[in-house]
């Protein structure tokens, strides 16, 4: 153990000596690009794996029983979670995130394997959910870990998890574009060359891994058949609208099932009722089976029967209206099973269902200007490709990685221009009706979100507790002018003294200004009580509630020099301005160079 220590603190002294940090950065993203395509392509072949012994009628499948698997898969899901985790799983990229903000980029050596384990078997055993977010999951703590391992930096520690997001992204859509772009809209990265050429190195690393372990095989095997026509313009600005609307929908749907879901208080019964509810709509709506890349690529294909599978309503899908239909319920029903699946303790990512409904919603589209009776013909495989990228801009807020990711699958920019209709109209309705996304929303209630606004960004970076003094001497209602001065004025080296109670609960300040006239008239020593000097603070800081933005404030509403911090009503210790200014300008000057 000691010798291999010694070597490895002789390679880091060889490091610093001979490899520059930038090119260090350099080679370090390769090997991150090529670890998080090797996380990717082992999520997606192990929940094939598992897929592949269902469909092959090992449980059921074959006498169209496959409805119970996903309370089986949830089932073993909470098994793994109850003994073997032991902590309850999060949304993946809302948890790196965090990291980032609040964690200087460490995460937990468990979400490493964890992602790898509760997936495959919520995915592979039918939860609606996708495997991109445990992807990014998985490459992230293992990039974070290897950071750690090899001492590098916070600052550059964000840089290389964003690196691990763009290598599995990269590896999963074979899109190393919009892997790039993904990382720089969701985790709030700057934009410039020595952020960029790691990213772009990760992303090929990435992408190439993929080429390597699955050959040519895509996830959607299309190519255009029809390109833009100027005609249709009016057409995909109806989309965009639709795809937002549909985008406030998904993301309003997804806070209300889970804070419903968190009232059922026994992780039991989340898993009764959302497997029970599951089951319910996959039988209705079978398309709703795992994540859905079948259920695209048929529709792009122009095979609607295929895609919607067989169901109760089989005998009047001859009917064009019917067909439409479920392809509708498709969209309203796919966010609900999603997030349905997640709440009941499954693991999986938003990111593949966005597209699902995405997809759904694009074909009704185009079907229903086919069908209406006005002579209008649109393409139906188009429509769904740009579908996709409205929902992915609209839920995630990400335009960019929408409108890249979509041409990269097609493998052209011919739709380039109803791309950028569709996903910058369905942005902006969606942005300015809802401020934060699924991501985003529960990080900015706790102020631990990261944007590109670097005030905000810094305040959210700091943290509450390295800035709260606690030497000041704290003095009791009870006390007498003469015990405050002996004991704590004569001792202390501050001009304010918090005034609690025996069980520490703040009851009020006293200044050093307030006592300033009658601290040398001994007549009152005896007479004069704290309680009658003391009085309110301008303004108290919460430990537990208040995040940095709001500290700084506080601090600008009411003019103080020194505010008292409090959790649960029990003194905690004194922020003070300068002491504040000082820790921001510290972390301002570190997060920009």
């Amino acid at each position: 153990m000691k010798k291999s220590t010694h070597l490895f603190r002789q390679f880091l002294k060889w490091r610093y000596k001979n490899i520059s940090n930038k090119y260090f950065v350099q080679l370090i993203s390769i090997l991150i690009g090529f670890l998080a395509g090797l996380t990717a392509v082992t999520l997606k072949n192990i929940t094939y794996f598992i897929e592949a012994l269902l469909e092959n009628g090992i449980i059921l499948s074959e006498n169209q029983l496959y409805f119970i698997l996903p309370i089986v898969g949830l089932t073993l899901v909470y098994l793994y979670t109850k003994f073997v985790n032991k902590h309850p799983l999060g949304n993946a990229v809302s948890s790196i995130m965090f990291a980032l903000s609040k964690k200087n980029g460490i995460l937990n050596v468990k979400k490493i394997y964890n992602p790898l384990i509760t997936a495959p078997l919520t995915v592979g055993f039918g939860g609606s959910v996708g495997l991109l977010g445990p992807a990014v999951e998985s490459s992230s703590a293992l990039s974070s870990n290897i950071s750690k391992f090899l001492r590098i930096d916070a600052k550059t520690r964000t840089l290389l998890i964003a690196c691990a997001s763009a290598g599995a992204i990269a590896s999963i859509f074979q899109s190393p574009i919009a892997a790039i772009i993904f990382a720089v809209e969701v985790f709030s990265l700057d934009l410039t060359m020595l952020s960029v050429l790691p990213l772009l190195l990760a992303s090929i690393s990435g992408v190439l891994t993929s080429y390597f372990f699955l050959g040519n095989e895509v996830l959607f095997n299309y190519s255009l058949q029809e390109s833009f026509e100027l005609k249709d313009t009016f057409f995909y600005i109806l989309l965009g609208a639709g795809t937002a609307i549909a985008s406030i929908y998904f993301t309003k749907m997804y806070f209300w099932i889970n804070n419903a879901f968190k009232k059922l208080k026994s992780p039991k019964y989340k898993l009764l009722v959302g497997g029970i509810a599951i089951g319910i709509m996959l039988y209705l709506i079978p398309p709703l089976y795992g994540e859905g890349f079948g259920f695209i690529n048929n529709l792009l294909h122009g095979d609607d029967l295929v895609a919607l599978g067989k169901t109760p309503f089989d005998a009047y899908t001859a009917n064009i209206w019917v067909v439409i239909l479920l392809l509708f319920g498709i969209t309203i029903f796919k966010a609900i099973a999603m997030t349905t699946t997640i709440a009941a303790g499954g693991a999986g990512g938003i990111f593949i269902p966005t597209m699902v409904m995405g997809s759904a919603l694009g074909n009704v589209v185009a079907k229903l200007i086919n069908n209406i009776g006005l002579g209008f013909a649109v393409s139906e495989s188009n429509f769904t490709l740009i579908g996709m990228a409205g929902l992915i801009a609209g839920v995630i807020h990400a335009p960019l990685t929408a409108i890249f990711l979509i041409a990269e699958i097609t493998g052209g920019y011919e739709l380039f221009v109803p791309l950028m209709i569709t996903a910058s109209i369905s942005y902006l309705v969606t942005k300015n009706t809802m401020d934060f996304n699924i991501y985003t929303k529960e990080l900015a209630e706790k102020g631990a979100l990261l944007t590109h606004d670097k005030d905000q960004t810094v305040l959210t970076l700091m943290n509450l507790d390295d800035v709260i003094e606690t030497n000041f001497k704290m003095v009791y209602p009870e006390m007498t002018l003469g015990e405050m001065l002996k004991k704590s004025v004569a001792k202390s080296t501050r001009n304010i003294y918090p005034v609690v109670e025996a069980d520490r609960k703040m009851v009020g300040i006293i200044l050093l200004d307030d006592i300033r006239d009658i601290m040398f008239k001994s007549e009152l020593y005896e007479t004069t009580k704290v309680e009658s000097i003391m009085h309110a603070a301008p303004e108290y800081i919460f430990q537990d509630k208040d995040n940095m933005s709001q500290v700084m404030k506080k601090f600008q509403e009411s003019g103080a020099w020194n505010l008292p911090v409090v959790k649960d009503g029990i003194y905690v210790g004194f922020v003070s301005k300068s002491k504040l200014l000082t820790a921001y300008r510290r972390k301002l000057i570190q997060h920009t160079t």
